[in-house]
C-alpha cells in the first residue's frame, strides 16, 4: 500500500533527510587515499548518532555496518572493511540511511578519490544528471514509469546500462515502502503520483552491460563486465508545487 504523508509527517521526513544528507556529505569530504572503508563507515555512523538519529542499516536484513560503501566495479551493498583501502583514482559509492522520530531518510552519492579517469568522470556526471531527470518527472499526475523512462533514456543515450535487478522505492515509516521505483519503464505507465507521496529515486548505472552478480559475502553487488558502476539517490516528496528533495545537505 502506498502511504501519503501529512504535513507534520513531511516535516519529520525533512528533518531526518537533512541529517542523512549531511552524514553522507561529511563522510564524502573525508575520503582520501589510504583510508579504509571501515573508517569511512565509522565517520558516517558517528555523525548520525551525534545528531540524535539511528543508523538504519546496522543489522537491517543482517547487514553488518552503518552504510553501504561500494568501490569501482561494485554497484551497491558493499560491506565496509578494515581490509579494503580506498586509493587515488577510485570511485566510491556511499549509501546512507537513517531514522528519527519514526521516519527515514535515504541518500547515496558516488565520490571521486582524488583525480579519476575521464571515463569515471563521465559516468559519475551522467548518472548524477539522470537522477535529476527522474526527479523532474516526480509531479502529481505523472506515473512511476515516467521517472524510470527519463532515467533510462538519459543514461542509454550515453551508452550506459541501467541495472534492472535493483530499484528505488517508497519511504516513510519504513525504509522500504511501496511503490517500487525502477530506473527503467514506459512513460505513462505504473502507479500515479499524488501529493504527499515520498519516494527514493536512485539510478544504479553500469558503464558496460546491465548484468550484475553478488559476491560470496552475500551482499556486495558487482558488474559482471568488471566495468565501473555509479549510484546516486535522493529522497523526494511529491508536492502540489513539484518535487521537493528532502536529502539536500546543509553543511
Amino acid at each position: 500500500m502506498i502511504s501519503v504523508k501529512s504535513k507534520s509527517e513531511l516535516d519529520k521526513m525533512r528533518k531526518i533527510g537533512i541529517i542523512t544528507a549531511n552524514a553522507l556529505h561529511f563522510g564524502g569530504q573525508s575520503i582520501k587515499d589510504g583510508m579504509t572503508t571501515f573508517e569511512l563507515d565509522k565517520i558516517i555512523h558517528d555523525y548520525i548518532v551525534q545528531h540524535g538519529a539511528k543508523a538504519m542499516l546496522v543489522g537491517y536484513g543482517g547487514f553488518p555496518a552503518s552504510c553501504c560503501i561500494s568501490v569501482n566495479d561494485q554497484l551497491i551493498h558493499g560491506i565496509p572493511s578494515k581490509k579494503v583501502r580506498i586509493r587515488e583514482g577510485d570511485i566510491v559509492s556511499v549509501d546512507v540511511s537513517a531514522e528519527m522520530d519514526g521516519f527515514h531518510g535515504d541518500t547515496a552519492y558516488t565520490f571521486a578519490c582524488g583525480k579519476i579517469s575521464k571515463e569515471a568522470e563521465q559516468l559519475l556526471k551522467v548518472t548524477n544528471e539522470s537522477l535529476y531527470k527522474g526527479i523532474e518527472q516526480a509531479v502529481p499526475g505523472n506515473r512511476i514509469g515516467d521517472i524510470g523512462h527519463a532515467v533510462e533514456e538519459y543514461c542509454t543515450a550515453y551508452g550506459y546500462s541501467v541495472c534492472r535487478k535493483y530499484i528505488g522505492h517508497g519511504i516513510g515509516r519504513k525504509l522500504h515502502e511501496d511503490p517500487e521505483v525502477p530506473n527503467f519503464g514506459k512513460a505513462g505507465h505504473g502507479p500515479r503520483l499524488v501529493a504527499g507521496m515520498t519516494i527514493c529515486i536512485e539510478p544504479m548505472i553500469n558503464a558496460v552491460g546491465e548484468d550484475v552478480r553478488v559476491l560470496p559475502d552475500g551482499w556486495t553487488v558487482v558488474t559482471k563486465s568488471g566495468s565501473l558502476a555509479a549510484h546516486f539517490e535522493h529522497t523526494v516528496a511529491i508536492t502540489p508545487d513539484g518535487p521537493v528533495i528532502l536529502t539536500i545537505p546543509t553543511l
